[in-house]
């Protein structure tokens, strides 16, 4: 571990002021940015769900994700205080309309609060980010990992909307950093990287591939500190588990301490392996069944698109393409890099399976499933990478020498920089340079990655702005209720092609999926407006 010298006081409160410079231009992006737009696809369920969760005390919504997540989402929801009209729908979409559209509440101001506890999340996880990699190659390591990671268009899109991809990442490195630090002879950090690993568990069961990754690591860790004594490393990896598992327990017993559970949607039956793994969990019956839902849904034929290619199933290298495309290239490079030192350099090589393993372990998992639907599943790698390519500017030795190679460092993270801030404020539709910049991320991928429903409310400024008047035909891919914006539009689909005269409004993933009708009411239209990077514009 990097060990500090003494600064001098004005590098002691240039650090600090840096940190927060960092964090703040994040926080400014993140809540200016989100208060633009509307509900994602999936931000309504876990809304809904929060929601009744936290008044009801009912399991029954959304099993397929574990409550921890829609828990902290549903406490912001509650600082709005919002009605939810009885009957409460049994399906979870339902759900999420009728609180945000359809029992007197301003969805505004639901989902400002909604996607509060997620943003301090994230911020909160930029300390970790710069703690972690500052503890690996000093300070200057950890400002380069929080640039990176603060500027990350990835995670500003989702660190700011009430979904529970960045929070799960977010726990995952935190449970990885407190594992380190276990290394050095501190115990006592084993018991909070458990809480920190059950924390990821109870919010999304992709993180259920790193458990056994900080299983081992936490053993090692002991090995490592308490004189190679096998008996202690096993103690300190199974101390890791029960912890994580308690806390699994715990999320759903704050939910319900009865554990009351009657699914409302078919559970799928998995059988052979799998079957067997999901019911030897030692987790509540309702995170098994959830298992289930899981992988019933990657039973179900998913459209992908990637590169103007439209297709059925996964692509095996799809998440690494994707995030080829939507991943800063100065971030790129230096993400490669820090790979490289940490397994090359000596001093850094001990941090490299606590940084990288697990890393590739749900990178492994990410691309074996069969929903090619946006590198959110992948949003773990723009945290532990930030940590790797910290590590760069501690790089010492003959070639590149050392006047060369810190500075080159920081021009690639002041080149990622400028990417991500000439974005504002559409981070969701990011793209790179080398692929066009965002206006032309939608001729390369499609769903989260561009067009998530997030723009009906700019769609509305634009039509009431430029538009006034004129027929309007759209073709949405959302949550949002369009005639709560004020958009008076009706269905191309519904009625004869040559009916369909005026503006033709389709989301970008319909337009990649286009065939048939759609494809042929495009074809004839012509393009003259976009809104967002998500929603084009046809005259016809």
């Amino acid at each position: 571990m990097w060990q500090p010298r003494t600064a001098p006081a004005a590098v002691r409160w240039l650090v600090p002021l840096l940190v927060a410079l960092l964090l703040g231009q994040m926080a400014v992006a993140m809540a200016t940015s989100a208060a633009r737009q509307t509900p994602t696809i999936d931000e309504p369920v876990y809304v809904g769900a929060g929601t009744v969760y936290l008044r009801e005390h009912s399991l029954r919504h959304n099993p397929e994700h574990p409550p921890l997540g829609k828990l902290l989402i549903g406490a912001g929801v509650a600082l709005a205080q919002p009605r939810l009209e009885r009957p409460v729908p049994d399906h979870q979409g339902a759900l999420g309309r009728r609180l945000l559209y359809e029992s007197g509440n301003d969805p505004w101001e639901v989902m400002r609060g909604a996607r509060l506890p997620v943003l301090v999340l994230t911020l909160l996880f930029g300390l970790v980010v710069f703690a972690f990699a500052r503890e690996l190659a000093g300070t200057a390591a950890g400002l380069a990992a929080l640039a990176l990671y603060a500027l990350s268009p990835d995670v500003i899109a989702h660190g700011s909307l009430a979904t529970l991809d960045v929070p799960a990442a977010g726990f995952l490195l935190t449970s990885v950093w407190l594992v380190w630090r276990a290394r050095s002879g501190l115990p006592r950090f084993l018991p909070l990287a458990g809480l920190a690993l059950g924390a990821a568990l109870a919010t999304r069961m992709s993180a259920l591939p790193a458990l056994p990754v900080l299983m081992a690591l936490a053993g090692w860790s002991v090995w490592h500190a308490r004189g190679r004594s096998l008996r202690r490393a096993l103690l300190g990896a199974a101390l890791v588990a029960v912890v994580a598992v308690a806390v699994v327990w715990a999320a759903y017993l704050a939910v319900d301490p009865r554990l009351r559970w009657a699914p409302q949607q078919p559970v799928p039956v998995v059988r052979g392996l799998r079957g067997l793994l999901v019911q030897l969990l030692p987790f509540p019956e309702a995170y098994r069944d959830g298992m289930r839902v899981q992988f019933g849904l990657e039973e179900h034929a998913w459209e992908g698109y990637l590169f103007g290619r439209l297709y059925t199933g996964s692509l095996w290298y799809y998440l690494p393409a994707a995030l080829l495309v939507k991943t800063p290239l100065g971030t790129l490079a230096l993400w490669a890099a820090g790979a490289c030192a940490l397994v090359t350099v000596r001093r850094l090589r001990p941090a490299a399976p606590y940084v990288l393993l697990p890393a590739a372990v749900l990178l492994a998992a990410a691309m074996h499933t069969t929903r090619d639907l946006g590198t959110r599943y992948a949003v773990f790698l723009p945290l532990f990478l930030a940590v790797a390519a910290g590590c760069v500017p501690a790089v010492r030795g003959r070639w590149p020498a050392p006047a060369v190679w810190a500075p080159a460092v920081w021009v690639l993270v002041a080149f990622a920089a400028v990417s991500s801030l000439r974005t504002y404020p559409y981070y969701l539709p990011y793209g790179n340079e080398a692929f066009g910049g965002p206006a032309a991320t939608h001729q390369h991928l499609h769903d989260s990655n561009v067009d998530w429903g997030q723009d009906l409310g700019r769609l509305a400024d634009r039509l009431r702005e430029r538009y006034p008047g004129e027929r309007v035909w759209l073709v949405y891919k959302g949550s949002g209720v369009p005639s709560y914006y004020g958009i008076d539009a009706s269905d191309p689909l519904a009625v004869p092609e040559q009916r369909v005269r005026g503006l033709l409004v389709v989301s970008d993933s319909s337009v990649a999926k286009a065939r048939g009708r759609l494809a042929a009411l495009i074809d004839s239209g012509r393009p003259v407006d976009e809104v967002g990077h998500s929603l084009t514009i046809y005259r016809r």
